[in-house]
């Protein structure tokens, strides 16, 4: 292991498994404590996150997922369906020889850290979930293929990304990726945010203010410096691999998640606010959900713009458990 940039408590490593090369960074010891980032974002994301949960005894487990950073970046969208990103959780464990972990994720890692939870319980024993709740296989047609059928492929902003020039909408990082953290964050007029179903009001406009004061400017930099050498068609593949993750599945249709569960989000996320979102709603595919966080005038990036909040309850999630 090498130890990483500023913080000489980070080492790092990397894990071959499932077909690619991944940037893996630990921090402290203990339970070990899986966290996976969302879109745009790489394991900096979650170095506050990381520090809290180290001091308080646990072992941090950060990673570039495929696409990202360090770590391999298929060209093909089918490698990047959510079965590919839960294989590479559990190889990390596996190359670290660890039997269990808790997992942590946000936005798509959110995603896939439910759907593993469902997959492997006899690996992950507990999530922690930001900003996107449950999206599992169901029988029935799924969220994109609904959208379609109403009529909203042209507005809905998955969709957008699925397509081949949404590579180079985003390729200018210096521009996309302060916007996609400003717009996307609590710091905006409601007027004027990012809107899911707005390609006028997309993410990745220029910032008004460059990298926002939340971000963690030399992390900020760090990635904006591998986006613009590596370019996005990586981290947009996520997008064009739901639809293939749905259809392959129909397995799971109907599975629950049993672990212990958290959920938090921030109330000023667009995504959230285009449907009524109460802890009720989550019980039927997460009966032993333990904790709720709505985060008032927070956007879509919780474990930046509220960190204290973030880290005060996942320590206590984490707690809660080990003793």
């Amino acid at each position: 292991m090498t130890f990483v940039d500023r913080n000489r408590s980070l080492k790092q490593t990397f894990v071959e498994t499932n077909g690619v090369k991944l940037n893996v960074v630990e921090e402290g010891d203990g339970p070990a404590v899986l966290f996976v980032h969302g879109f745009p974002d790489g394991w900096r994301g979650w170095r506050r996150q990381m520090a809290a949960v180290a001091a308080a005894g646990y072992r941090a487990i950060s990673f570039d997922t495929r696409g990202y950073g360090d770590s391999s970046k298929p060209e093909d969208a089918a490698l990047y369906t959510v079965l590919y990103h839960v294989g590479d959780l559990v190889g990390i464990l596996a190359k670290l020889g660890i039997e269990r972990a808790t997992l942590v994720g946000h936005d798509f890692g959110a995603t896939v850290s439910w759907n593993a939870a469902v997959m492997r319980p006899d690996l992950f024993d507990a999530v922690f979930g930001l900003s996107v709740p449950p999206v599992l296989p169901g029988a029935g047609p799924s969220m994109l293929e609904m959208l379609k059928a109403a009529g909203k492929e042209g507005a809905f902003y998955m969709f957008r990304h699925m397509k081949p020039e949404a590579d180079q909408e985003w390729a200018d990082a210096t521009t996309t990726f302060p916007g996609a953290l400003y717009w996307m964050s609590g710091l905006p007029d409601a007027s004027e945010a990012w809107g899911p179903m707005d390609p006028s009001k997309d993410m990745h406009r220029p910032s008004p203010i460059g990298i926002p004061p939340f971000a963690d400017r030399e992390d900020a930099e760090t990635m904006i410096a591998g986006f613009q050498r590596d370019g996005f068609h990586g981290p947009l593949n996520i997008y064009r691999g739901m639809q293939p993750y749905f259809d392959q599945a129909k397995a799971f249709a109907g599975a629950k998640i049993r672990q212990p569960a958290f959920f938090a989000y921030g109330t000023a996320d667009s995504m959230v606010k285009m449907r009524a979102l109460n802890e009720e709603d989550l019980k039927p595919a997460v009966p032993n959900l333990q904790g709720f966080l709505p985060l008032e005038g927070v956007g879509h990036w919780p474990q930046l713009e509220a960190s204290e909040a973030v880290n005060e309850a996942l320590v206590a999630f984490l707690n809660k458990r080990k003793t």
